[in-house]
C-alpha cells in the first residue's frame, strides 16, 4: 500500500511539471507573439496617429501601447521574478479582444441598433431601475426582517430588498428570500407580472430594429 501510494505521488509529480513545461513553453510563445505585435505597431505607428516621425516616439506613451509593455513584462515573469506583480495587467489585454469585435458586421450592426433605439431603451432603463427602487422600498419596510415561520433571517438591509427587486423584476426569482406578509406577496406578484412586460418591450424594440436593417442591407 505504502509502494501504490509513493508511486501514484511520483506520477503526480510528474504529470505536474510536464504541466509546468508545457505552461512555460506558451508563455514563451505568447511574449514573442506580444514582442512581434508590439514592434509591428510601433513600426507603422504613423498610419494611425499621422504625426510623422513624432509618432515614433508618441506610441509608446498611447494607452494601448502602455498596455501592450507591461503585458509583455508581465508575461516574462518567468525570465524575471520582478515582474510578476504585473500579471494582473494580462486581464486588460480583453479591451484587444474587445476593440477587435468592433470589426464584426453583426456586432456592429447590434450597436447602431442600441445607439438608434436609445431613448426607448433608456426609458425603459430608468423606468426599470425607478420601479426596483420603489418596491425595494415596500419590501423593506413592510418585511419583517426574520421570517416567522423558519426563523430565518430576510431583509435585513435594503441591498437584500434591492436584491429580491431585481430577481423578481427580471423573473429569475431565485427562491432564497420571498416576502410573507399579504402586501409583500402582492408587490411580488405585481413585480412578476410587470418584469415579463420589461423583458419584453426592449426584446420587441432591437428585433424589430434589426429586421429593419436586414432589410436595409438587401435593398443596398
Amino acid at each position: 500500500m505504502v509502494y501504490g501510494r509513493r508511486n501514484r505521488g511520483e506520477h503526480l509529480a510528474s504529470d505536474v511539471y510536464a504541466d509546468l513545461y508545457r505552461f512555460k513553453v506558451t508563455e514563451m510563445i505568447a511574449t514573442a507573439i506580444f514582442v512581434g505585435d508590439y514592434i509591428l505597431r510601433w513600426i507603422t505607428a504613423d498610419i494611425r496617429l499621422k504625426k510623422g516621425k513624432k509618432s515614433f516616439w508618441l506610441y509608446p506613451f498611447t494607452f494601448m501601447a502602455v498596455i501592450d509593455l507591461l503585458s509583455i513584462l508581465s508575461v516574462s515573469s518567468f525570465l524575471n521574478p520582478a515582474f510578476r506583480m504585473l500579471r494582473f495587467v494580462r486581464l486588460l489585454r480583453i479591451i484587444r479582444v474587445m476593440k477587435l469585435a468592433w470589426y464584426s458586421k453583426p456586432i456592429a450592426t447590434f450597436a447602431k441598433i442600441l445607439y438608434k433605439e436609445r431613448h426607448i431603451l433608456m426609458s425603459v432603463l430608468i423606468i426599470s431601475l425607478a420601479y426596483i427602487f420603489v418596491t425595494a422600498l415596500v419590501l423593506f419596510n413592510v418585511e419583517p426582517h426574520v421570517n416567522p415561520h423558519t426563523g430565518e433571517q430576510t431583509f435585513n438591509s435594503f441591498f437584500d430588498a434591492l436584491y429580491w427587486a431585481t430577481v423578481t423584476l427580471t423573473t429569475v426569482g431565485y427562491g432564497d428570500m420571498c416576502p410573507v406578509t399579504d402586501i409583500g406577496r402582492f408587490v411580488s406578484m405585481l413585480s412578476s407580472l410587470f418584469g415579463v412586460a420589461i423583458i419584453a418591450l426592449p426584446s420587441g424594440v432591437i428585433t424589430a430594429s434589426y429586421l429593419d436593417e436586414l432589410r436595409d442591407e438587401r435593398k443596398q
